[in-house]
């Protein structure tokens, strides 16, 4: 019970120390260079379960190509008072990446620091985006927003080319638990002509005692301050559907209404965990864009404008939840 109100206070931190199978957590540093020309997602992470494993996931935003390097168990390592983990010879922090990679599937080295960071208030009431339900013991899926915006500085070399992300902006988020949703859309965009400008949404099904429910949450960062669609604090879902073509999705809260629009581009394929294993079934693009317009309910314009370099991933029963309440 200590580990867990801890950990609980630390969304950041690892939540698997002493953990059975099955379980899985995973951190997502969004990187994107200061001419936007190369974007890139690093996903270390853990999986406990048949064939359990340690990897460090890359995406590369412009080839829509993924690597998934995978390590042994034995090569994890995570601190128990911070946010630090080893992956064999690969360091991750808040504030630091380190990776020296080379196998059959290519090479990549460097360091990455990150400044300015912008991490999810966290409060006893609410420690972090999952607001109150964070304290809910056994969910299928956690959730953790890191960092909405920050700087970067440092290089990659990937097999052989030099990438120099200096000046470039980032993003971090993290999930734990035992399996991804049955399904969900998330995107996240912090590339806006009003700079210090973060979205992060979404919405997805959440088993809940012998049945389920739609649950959502959403930050918008802007002027210094965050803007909170959530199922936990009383907003409501307007509308969403989803084409071939775009992902719209409306809601409220007492104040104001939040309008999006994504555009959806082609994407590569991630590996998800599920309660068994983990798949390699979940497209994600990072050049998809977002509309977004917020206004308060009175009709007053506070924000409208078009983000770029957007993670966008669509998966699993979208129809079931479109429909469900």
């Amino acid at each position: 019970m200590q580990q867990f109100i801890k950990t609980t206070l630390n969304p950041a931190h690892f939540h698997g120390h002493d953990k059975s199978p099955p379980f899985f957590e995973g951190w997502y540093f969004k990187l994107v260079t200061a001419s936007e020309s190369h974007r890139l997602a690093i996903i270390p992470g853990i999986f406990l379960g048949e064939n359990g494993h340690t990897f460090v996931q890359v995406l590369d935003g412009n080839s829509a190509q993924s690597r998934y390097h995978r390590f042994d168990l034995a090569d994890f390592w995570a601190s128990r008072t911070d946010f630090e983990i080893e992956i064999g010879p690969n360091y991750f922090s808040q504030t630091e990446i380190t990776l020296e990679i080379e196998d059959a599937l290519g090479q990549i080295s460097g360091s990455l620091s990150f400044e300015g960071l912008s991490p999810w208030p966290v409060s006893l009431i609410s420690p972090g985006i999952m607001g109150w339900y964070a304290w809910v013991p056994k969910m299928e899926c956690y959730h953790g927003v890191l960092s909405l915006d920050h700087t970067i500085q440092g290089a990659l070399t990937i097999d052989g080319v030099l990438i120099d992300f200096s000046g470039g902006r980032g993003y971090i988020e993290k999930d734990w638990g035992q399996s991804f949703p049955e399904a969900y859309i998330w995107f996240q965009g912090n590339h806006f002509e009003t700079p210090g400008t973060s979205l992060t949404a979404s919405v997805a099904i959440i088993p809940w005692l012998k049945n389920a429910f739609r649950g959502f949450i959403i930050g918008f960062w802007h002027d210094q301050v965050l803007h909170r669609f959530a199922t936990y604090n009383g907003a409501k879902i307007e509308h969403l559907s989803v084409t071939d073509q775009q992902v719209t999705w409306v809601v409220r809260n007492r104040a104001y209404r939040l309008e999006m629009t994504v555009s959806r581009t082609a994407g590569g394929r991630l590996h998800e965990p599920t309660r068994a294993k983990m798949l390699q079934r979940v497209e994600e693009s990072m050049t998809a864009t977002v509309e977004i317009r917020l206004t308060t309910l009175p009709g007053a314009v506070i924000f409208h404008e078009i983000g770029r370099n957007v993670g966008l991933e669509v998966q699993g029963d979208i129809a079931r939840l479109l429909t469900l309440k």
